[in-house]
Order: structure tokens, then C-alpha cells, then sequence
């Protein structure tokens, strides 16, 4: 790190969020830069790339008012950096890590670049104790688990940026110290308000910090948002000992920005106008995830994005289920039957559940509850699909018995109020009044000696011929 910033006034071109200087001498790539605009006018940006003696300056606040024969940049000699400390916490921020709550700045602590570095895989443990979201569906079959990234994959006009709000503002870790950092990303001002109104009473406590960039704050902005939240989270988890869950809505608005700015750069576009580096880019956010084998803490990601047209193979959700480990999907169908969180369990999946529960951390029967309820749900879906071209009649007894099923898992276990938290106690309880609807010899994957304590049928006659007709 050089001693004093060295200034440059000699401005080539503004363009979009990109500014180009000449002349410049001993300055490097994600070196942080200042624009001065005028007396009163301070800017921020970062070294996007250097070749002989030109400066490609990426600029946070866009390049507005900027002009060419006027403007200087000072560049750092080192990479945007933030103090971190437990400051953060209990507070709300805009995308660039400045208050607007009314208080205070974060002065003093350590120094911490903001662009970080992916964990080491050596250095790693493996995630093995669970998040406790209270919704039912992902504690019962898509278990989150510290340490763990598990997207939400979802469409517009879906619940996503209500289910990750509720999840951030009633999610814990047991008795472990547990805190929230949440990004919000390209969100409307009246989402912004949502988020800040579900979330207050988890920032009163000191436990959430809250970071929104909204739609008309300035995209090159977006950019920065998610690596300053990460930034204090690994403070947080590394340094303090929390177990940290960071949620970030939306990763569609993130990259739409990361497209734009590379456009504006001139570069060869690749797959859909996205840059080729896009999997790296979303990787070296993703990999700022999980726990070191010497600290005691943790973090965890909860992802957040909008797949257009419902388009899983999208380059979004694509590379993001490459790099994460597993999804939970948001299912319009489920929507449209008024189901909240409209989860389609068939399409989720949670890759480091089977380390997160068990015994001790959930319930003993927990894995062969949740494999049952899957294949439950399968088999009735094809039932229900039968139905529609056989005509009920030709269904057998068991055939209408699953259909009772599908009803009762959609309306009894997936379905909860968006204020409501349901333990996992409770979410257990559900999960064996919904499968007491079928017949007892359905239940192939739940050990007997379970089944003779959990199983209740509600009526005497679910034990009917399977093959008789009503």
C-alpha cells in the first residue's frame, strides 16, 4: 500500500458507469479510487483494469455531473476496504455501506477488504448442524444446515422476497449465538419497506444488519452490495464466533448489473449477453460460504433469485446450481392455489441435509420421513394425473387415499401463515397427521417400530383392499 494516494486529473472518457484515465503510473487492478467532482462531490469507484498507462475506473455512484476537463481521481494503492466490526449489527445500510438510519458511520475496528477470499477447501469443516427457518417444508425436507449455500429458485410475481424476509427474521441455530445479514438487491422501494418493516423487530434486538440497494440507486452499485454483507458476516462468523445466516435477493438483479457494466466496458458478450466470467464472478460470491475448522463460527448463504420466464436452465439459476448445494423451488402452480410458501418438494433438494439432521440435532426418523413424504408425493401426483384421464370412478380405494394425501400435505404442512413459525416439534407433528391419510402398509420407507408410536389414523377403514373399487 502506497503512502499517499496519487491524483490524476488527465480524464480520457465517461461512459455509463465506466471513466478512463491516461497517464497513470504504479496503480493496479480492484485498487479503490476516489472521483473528485467538485468541492462537495466525492466518489467512489474501483480499478477495473490497467493496459500501459490507462486506468479503467468502475465508479459506484454512476458518472453523472462527471465531466472529463473538470474531475480528478485519486487512486488508494489497495483494494475498497471497510471496517468491520460488531457496529454493523442492529443497523440499516444503503448498497454502499453508508447509514441510512440515522445513525453513525462505523469508524475504528479492523480493515477488511470487501472483495474477500473464497474459503480454503483444506482448511474447511463440514457443515453438520442445522438452521432452524420455521417453515415447515424446508426444516422437514429440504433442511437448511450451517455452512451450507441452498438458493431459492423462483419466478416473478412468486412470494420469494416475503419467504426470505420470514426466514431472516425468524431463523436461529438452537442455542448458538445466531445473527442475520441481509442483502436486498434492486428492490422496489416498497419492497425495501417490506423487508425493513418484517425485519425491525430482529434489528432492534442487535441481531440483523440490513444492506438495500433499491431499483433507482445506481447499478454499478449492486455490484458492491452483496461483498460488503459478506465482508461484515465473515467479521462476524470468523472473528466473533457467530453463526451467520446471509440471505441475498435478488442474484437476477446482480447479474443483470453485472451485465450492464460489462457492456458499458465494450466487452464480447457470451451466453445471453452475459460476460464469460459470470461463473467465476458468481462462485467468488458463493464460496464465501461455510465454516473453518479452528473458529467457532459459521456462514451460511440463502441465495435468492428470479428465474425469467421460469427458465431453469437459464445462466443464472444454471451456474448457480453448478456452485450451490441444492434448491428450493417456488412452484406457480402451488401459488395459484393460494399456498404459502408455494415450495414444490419434488424439485427441492438440500444436498447437506443428511449431515444436518438425525438424532440429537432433528428427530432419529427424520431422513425416512422426509424419503416418504417424497415418494408419497410422487406416487399421488401420478395418481392425480390418472384421475384426469380415467375419471375418479376407475380409482382404487389406496388411489383416493392419496389424494387425500396430496390435499392434506399441501394444505396441513406446506401451507402457513407468512407470520407464523412452526418448530420442528410442531412441523413433526404435521408431517405424521398428513401421513396417517394413507394406509399403513404404504409406508414402506419408515421403520416399523416408529410407525407403531407416530402413525394415528384418523378412520377405520384405511386399512381397506387396495385393489377393490368404490
Amino acid at each position: 500500500m502506497r503512502g499517499a494516494p496519487l491524483e490524476y486529473t488527465d480524464l480520457v472518457s465517461v461512459a455509463g458507469p465506466i471513466l478512463v484515465v491516461r497517464k497513470v503510473h504504479e496503480v493496479g487492478w480492484d485498487e479503490a479510487a476516489e472521483v473528485r467532482v467538485d468541492e462537495h462531490d466525492r466518489r467512489h469507484g474501483v480499478v477495473l483494469d490497467v493496459t500501459d498507462d490507462r486506468a479503467v475506473v468502475q465508479i459506484y455512484e454512476g458518472t453523472s455531473g462527471i465531466s472529463p476537463a473538470d474531475g480528478s481521481v485519486a487512486f488508494t494503492g489497495s483494494p475498497l476496504q471497510i471496517n468491520v466490526s460488531e457496529a454493523w449489527l442492529g443497523r440499516v445500510w444503503n448498497g454502499r455501506g453508508e447509514p441510512i438510519d440515522g445513525g453513525p458511520a462505523v469508524y475504528g475496528g479492523l480493515a477488511r477488504p470487501v472483495n474477500g477470499f473464497p474459503l480454503n477447501p483444506t482448511a474447511r469443516s463440514r457443515p453438520a448442524e442445522p438452521v432452524f427457518t420455521g417453515i415447515a417444508a424446508i426444516d422437514v425436507l429440504t433442511t437448511l444446515v450451517r455452512g451450507q449455500k441452498l438458493p431459492i429458485f423462483s419466478e416473478g410475481g412468486l412470494p420469494h422476497l416475503e419467504l426470505a424476509t420470514q426466514i431472516a427474521a425468524q431463523a436461529h441455530a438452537g442455542a448458538e449465538r445466531f445473527v442475520v445479514v441481509f442483502s436486498a438487491m434492486g428492490v422496489t422501494h416498497a419492497d425495501a419497506s417490506l423487508v425493513r418493516d418484517v425485519l425491525e423487530s430482529r434489528a432492534a434486538t442487535g441481531d440483523l444488519a440490513l444492506f438495500v440497494n433499491t431499483a433507482d440507486d445506481p447499478i454499478v452499485e449492486r455490484l458492491l452490495t452483496p461483498r460488503l454483507a459478506l465482508t461484515v458476516a465473515e467479521h462476524l462468523a470468523f472473528d466473533l464466533g457467530y453463526h451467520v445466516l446471509v440471505v441475498m435477493a435478488d442474484m437476477t438483479s446482480y447479474c443483470e448489473a453485472l451485465r450492464e457494466v460489462a457492456s458499458a466496458r465494450g466487452e464480447i458478450p457470451s451466453r445471453r449477453g452475459y460476460p464469460g466470467y459470470l461463473y467465476s464472478d458468481l462462485a467468488s460470491i458463493y464460496e464465501r460460504c461455510g465454516r473453518l475448522r479452528d473458529r467457532p463460527g459459521s456462514i451460511t448463504q440463502l441465495p435468492v433469485l428470479t428465474m425469467p420466464a421460469g427458465d431453469i436452465t437459464h445462466p443464472v439459476p444454471d451456474l448457480t446450481g453448478y456452485i450451490t448445494e441444492g434448491q428450493i423451488v417456488l412452484s406457480p402452480d402451488a401459488h395459484a392455489r393460494d399456498i404459502y410458501p408455494p415450495i414444490d418438494p419434488l424439485s427441492s433438494l438440500s444436498r447437506m441435509m443428511r449431515r444436518g439432521v438425525g438424532a440429537g440435532r432433528t428427530r432419529a426418523d427424520h431422513l425416512d420421513v422426509a424419503a416418504q413424504l417424497d415418494a408419497s408425493v410422487a406416487q399421488a401426483r401420478q395418481i392425480r394425473d390418472l384421475a384426469e384421464l380415467v375419471g375418479p370412478d376407475a380409482l382404487t380405494v389406496t388411489d383416493r387415499r392419496y389424494l387425500t394425501f396430496l390435499d392434506g400435505f399441501e394444505q396441513q404442512l406446506v401451507n402457513q401463515r407468512r407470520d407464523q413459525y412452526v418448530s420442528v416439534d410442531d412441523a413433526f407433528t404435521r408431517v405424521w397427521q398428513v401421513l396417517s391419510l394413507l394406509p399403513r402398509q404404504e409406508l414402506r420407507m419408515v421403520d416399523a417400530d416408529v410407525l407403531s408410536t407416530s402413525y394415528r389414523p384418523g378412520r377405520s377403514d384405511l386399512e381397506l383392499d387396495t385393489d377393490r373399487k368404490v
